[in-house]
Order: structure tokens, then sequence, then C-alpha cells
């Protein structure tokens, strides 16, 4: 085999290496950009649960706190209850702040 053959096999397999490492590329970015587009799916369906959280929390204060009200509860009962559940807001929001500032 001549030096010209040999230049001429190494400059094909050459091409077909620039070939395959375009292709490559090319499918790097395209699961480049779904990864991005499932990243921000989950983005979406995180904030979604934690808002689906906060209003089950809420909803299930305020139930607690309807049937307080029904029941024979005394009235230093009735006020220590709704000062905890308060207590309970407050560290909620303060736990909101710290995330917020991050």
């Amino acid at each position: 085999m001549t030096v010209a053959d040999q230049l001429s096999k190494v400059i094909d397999k050459t091409g077909r290496l620039i070939e395959l490492c375009t292709a490559l590329q090319e499918e790097n970015d395209l699961l480049k950009q779904e990864n991005l587009s499932l990243k921000q799916a989950v983005d979406s369906r995180n904030l979604l649960k934690t808002d689906l959280e906060e209003k089950l929390r809420v909803l299930t204060l305020a139930r607690s706190l309807e049937g307080n009200s029904s029941a024979d509860l005394n009235l230093s009962e009735k006020t220590l209850d709704i000062k905890q559940k308060i207590t309970e807001f407050v560290r909620e929001i303060d736990k909101c702040i710290v995330l917020l500032k991050k």
C-alpha cells in the first residue's frame, strides 16, 4: 500500500469522524433542550404541588378551627388552640421567608 493510499484512508476516516462528531453534537443539543424542558415541567409541577399542599393545610386548619368552635371547649382552651395555630402559621411564614432569601 502506498503512502498516497494510506493518506486517502486517513482522510476518509477523518471525514467520517467529523460527520459522526457533528451528528453526536446535534443529538447532544437536542437532549439538552429536552432536559431543560423536562426540568421546567418538574419545576412547574413542584410549584403546583406546593400550592396544593398549602391549600390543603389551610383547609385542614380551617376545618379544625370550625370544629373547635362547635365543640364544648371552654374559652381558655379555645384561646390556647388558636394561639398554637397562629404560632404554627408564623413558623411556616418564617420558613417561606428563609426559602425566598435563598
